[in-house]
């Protein structure tokens, strides 16, 4: 019977990861004391200790799993299950690893031409592998004559180089690639991290919406529109006029979500190898230290524990980012902007004003929206499927109708309108900005600006006015050295500024 994740992670708690045959339980039972009759007092102590130390084993898989002890009288522990948590554990084998010897060798060479030398646990380190199996690898490419020793290192290692033959072959390796960092993780595994971690496993509520969006004034109605498309995990357009929060509030939706996923830094895939984790778009999460069973020790280091990503592309997006992208000149490919986001959100903002035709983009994801997965083209001609899982925001000032057809809309089932605050809430707005920029309050102010700029104008109420307005007054004050202060002079001023040309 095939086992599940988290079958295999109790089961190499109780080592028997990997191939061995060691039972941690079956050992414990084993122990039975040998004693004659008159021997009762010390079967009782020996008892005890047997028991003392399965309880010891017992709390320190509870531990590991994030669960307490099992409930007296259900016997099952506080949540009902084991950790639903995704967790990479560290391989035991190559086999485990899904790359070759020659494969990791290429790595390893590739990095000793780049460093000049390096030790045996400086190697480990650099390509995130287990140490051992990294040394063997190391005695092999030794008596292969690939590399050798310069001298000797603390803990029983070495320093190497590479000698002329494993010099060679590591230019070969570099003309096909140069990427020489985190070994690669298969991506059959990485497919299966994704649907482990997907966001339609998750299930927001209200107050998950209040946490996410605690530093924006939205109302009630407006939560009960956001919070179905959420659970949703698929997608939806955000429209209306500018300036009322469409791109803060679709930056802040995964927040809703509150939870870290784990990630490959590269990933493998045919012979290619794809980088996946992107400092610029993804926020490391690094677990802390444990002095538990499962420690980071225990963690495979290829992997990197983030926050769910929410990367935004605006008018920049091209259909390049939607591919893989490989440089010619140093072979490494570069995953899209879609692989990025999985298990996250993808906000494309000012939909509609991109540098392709939105027919191109709507064409290019069409199938992936409707079938939740895509498919890539690899440099070496070969087509990949993936996972598409993210939850997909289009933010538009532009009415929908008029950027799509309705074949498209189905497949984007929540079209939510973000409209023009009420007085009520813009003058709520005043009051939650106004602290935070260091301005007091004054109501008979706010009275002034709306009766003389907005009222008398015609001009409509907007979310992003007060802030803006305010900082306007700050700015103004730091300049003059002055308290800043809410008068109508000084509004008079940034209104003046502010809408010169609006």
């Amino acid at each position: 019977m095939k086992q599940s994740p988290k079958e295999k992670l109790l089961a190499r708690l109780a080592g028997r990861a990997g191939n061995e045959e060691v039972n941690a339980w079956a050992e414990i039972e084993a122990r039975t004391p040998q004693h004659g009759m008159d021997e009762g007092p010390r079967v009782v102590r020996e008892g005890a200790e047997q028991d003392a130390e399965l309880d010891k084993i017992l709390e320190q898989i509870n531990e590991l799993t994030d669960q307490g002890p099992p409930d007296e009288e259900t016997g099952q522990h506080e949540s009902g299950t084991l950790s639903d948590e995704f967790l990479p554990i560290e391989p035991t084998s190559l086999e485990q690893t899904g790359l070759t010897a020659s494969e990791v060798e290429a790595l390893i060479m590739k990095l000793l031409m780049a460093r000049g030398e390096a030790t045996g646990h400086g190697v480990a380190e650099h390509i995130r592998l287990p140490y051992l199996m990294v040394n063997e690898l190391l005695d092999r490419m030794k008596r292969d004559q690939l590399v050798f020793h310069k001298s000797a290192a603390a803990m029983n290692d070495f320093v190497y180089q590479l000698t002329e033959v494993g010099r060679e072959l590591a230019r070969l390796h570099t003309q096909h690639s140069t990427y020489f960092g985190s070994a690669p993780v298969d991506i059959d595994d990485y497919i299966a991290s994704v649907h482990a971690q997907s966001l339609t496993n998750q299930r927001p509520t209200m107050d998950d919406l209040h946490r996410a969006f605690e530093e924006l004034l939205v109302n009630k109605r407006m939560l009960h529109r956001i919070g179905p498309a959420i659970n949703s995990g698929r997608g939806m357009f955000l429209f209306g006029p500018p300036g009322n929060g469409k791109s803060s509030i679709a930056e802040r939706i995964t927040i809703a979500f509150g939870e870290t996923i784990w990630i490959p830094r590269a990933l493998y895939v045919h012979g290619e190898t794809i980088r996946l984790f992107d400092a610029n778009h993804h926020r490391e999460r690094p677990l802390e230290e444990s002095s538990g069973l499962l420690d980071n020790r225990r963690i495979d280091k290829r992997w990197v524990r983030i926050t769910r990503p929410t990367i935004v592309v605006g008018g920049e997006l091209t259909m390049i980012n939607l591919e893989i992208a490989s440089s010619p000149t140093t072979g490494v490919s570069e995953a899209p902007v879609q692989l990025k986001s999985n298990c996250g959100t993808l906000v494309i903002d000012d939909f509609g004003r991109q540098r392709m035709s939105t027919d191109e983009l709507l064409n290019r994801w069409i199938v992936p929206l409707e079938k939740q997965v895509d498919f890539l083209n690899l440099v070496n001609g070969k087509k990949i499927e993936v996972p598409f899982d993210q939850l997909i925001v289009f933010s538009t000032n532009l009415e929908p109708r008029d950027l799509v057809d309705d074949a498209f809309l189905r497949r984007i089932p929540y079209k939510i309108e973000v409209k023009d605050p009420s007085e009520q809430e813009f003058r709520d707005l005043f009051e939650l900005m106004a602290p935070k920029l260091g301005v007091p309050v004054r109501q008979e102010v706010i009275d002034y600006l709306i009766k003389t700029h907005y009222r008398k104008t015609g001009r409509p109420f907007r979310f992003c006015h007060p802030r803006d307005l305010l900082t306007q007054i700050r700015n103004f004050c730091r300049f003059t050295d002055t308290e800043p202060d809410m008068t109508p002079e000084l509004f008079d001023m940034a209104v003046e500024n502010y809408f010169a040309v609006m």
